[in-house]
């Protein structure tokens, strides 16, 4: 049976009103009852209303009866908030009916998600004009494309001709208009790209350094379309990703090649997108192969992710990775055993130029990747002209870093120095968990 700490419950909530909220209904006379098996725990909480809240210990996976739109919500966090502090005040027992059914059907609906994709790889397979009709799909939407970027890079020579300085508030419809009608020529991910960098317009004293690296890289991405035959398939992969090609996750998950390993979570973050959609970054270092990952999930308001995860819990799994000439982003195949922070041996440490080098290549093999892992084992927590930076080896990284959370990284550090894991921009560090000398776990964001 999985085992939890209060630092990872906390670690899950969705953002800080959730965590008080939680701390505030792990008090006995709010639960009525509470129940527990090898799978699951479960209790009746006594709010506005009698609430009927359940936790798959396998996910950990929640779900409560009760109408908020948080997940997890305040009585999911809380009843496994009770189950870390004292599994004891849990009766042992038979599930009972609203628990058991409601495992059953979550049971159901990934055999059916499964035997869909058995089916469609089947069907795939067997028509022998499905080669055909994608081949030509494929073909019209590069079109399409070409005919998108021959545009923008048109556009891009006019801003570099003009110059920055002709630039103003009222260009960021221009920008918005260049934007649209990439979408329109099925390439959203170049579309992105340039909101990103028209974001920076007039932001900050280094704007145009700023605009100009974004500018860079859309252009570098134009001659790379342009060339495209000449990139090997990993290459090509990549460039698709920048594009925002759809990927057919079952394709990913049928791959024959997969990599089973000791993975352990070096962070999770949570981002809201445009649209309301909710982006969520999973990264993971293999303990036995080394190697990287990065689970990326989206959701969108009043639904929820297939798995949770804990930050420097260690999950042991088998990961499909996406074609890339620097792999990265994986789909977890599948789970094996989970075990929890507090159980679980910290990562090896790398020194700095180890970590820089990981870093490189991969940028060097694709140039469009924009975040990437970073562990600064050894390194000092720091504030210095009025900003958090982190002294780590010869390098003082700019950190992405909120006051509240900064000045309480600092308070726990003492002086010491830690092990900090995060993801880089190519600019800042945004730090995810934090690890004291002895390799405990000190710190990690609230959202």
């Amino acid at each position: 049976m999985q085992l939890f700490s209060t630092e990872s419950v906390l670690a899950l909530a969705p953002d800080a009103a959730s965590a008080k909220a939680a701390n505030g209904l792990i008090k006995p006379g709010k639960w009525p009852s509470l129940g527990a098996s090898e799978v699951a725990i479960w209790g009746e909480c006594q709010g506005s209303g009698l609430y009927q809240t359940q936790v798959d210990l396998s996910g950990p996976s929640f779900h409560c009866s009760c109408p908020s739109r948080k997940f997890p919500c305040k009585h999911g966090l809380a009843l496994l908030l009770l189950w870390a502090k004292d599994p004891t005040q849990f009766q042992q027992g038979q599930l009972p009916k609203w628990v058991s059914e409601h495992l059953a059907a979550r049971q159901e609906r990934q055999q059916k998600k499964e035997e869909k994709q058995q089916q469609k790889a089947a069907e795939k397979a067997a028509d022998p004009k499905a080669a055909e009709t994608a081949l030509k799909s494929v073909q019209k939407r590069w079109s399409r494309i070409d005919k998108g970027v021959a545009e923008l890079q048109q556009w891009l020579s006019d801003q570099v001709a003009q110059g920055l300085g002709h630039l103003s508030p009222d260009s960021h419809d221009d920008w918005d208009g260049v934007a649209a009608r990439l979408v329109d020529a099925q390439a959203p991910g170049l579309a992105q790209r340039l909101r990103y960098a028209g974001a920076e317009l007039l932001q900050g004293p280094q704007w145009p350094e700023n605009v100009l690296r974004r500018l860079g890289v859309l252009q570098l991405a134009c001659h790379a379309i342009q060339r495209r035959a000449a990139l090997d398939e990993n290459a090509q992969a990549d460039l698709r990703a920048l594009i925002g090609w759809p990927i057919d996750k079952d394709s990913i998950l049928g791959q024959a090649h997969k990599v089973t390993d000791h993975w352990q979570v070096l962070g999770v973050i949570q981002e809201e997108r445009e649209r309301n959609l909710i982006e969520r970054r999973v990264w993971l270092h293999g303990l036995h192969t080394g190697q990287r990952a990065l689970v990326l999930d989206h959701i969108f308001p009043g639904r929820v992710f297939e798995q949770s995860w804990m930050a420097l819990s260690t999950v042991q799994a088998s990961l499909a990775f996406y074609p890339s000439a620097a792999p990265l982003r994986a789909l977890v195949a599948e789970i094996q055993a989970i075990s929890p922070a507090h159980l679980a041996a910290p990562a090896p440490a790398s020194p700095p130029a180890q970590e820089w080098l990981q870093v490189a290549q991969r940028v060097a093999a694709n140039p469009w990747g924009s975040l990437h892992p970073l562990r600064c084992h050894e390194a000092l927590f720091m504030r210095q002209n009025e900003q958090f930076c982190l002294h780590w080896g010869d390098r003082l990284l700019p950190l992405q870093l909120r006051d509240n959370d900064g000045w309480a990284l600092l308070a726990l550090a003492g002086g010491h120095p830690l092990t900090v894991q995060g993801e880089w921009d190519g600019n800042h560090l945004r730090p995810l968990t934090a690890l004291g000398s002895e390799g405990h776990w000190i710190w990690s964001p609230v959202a």
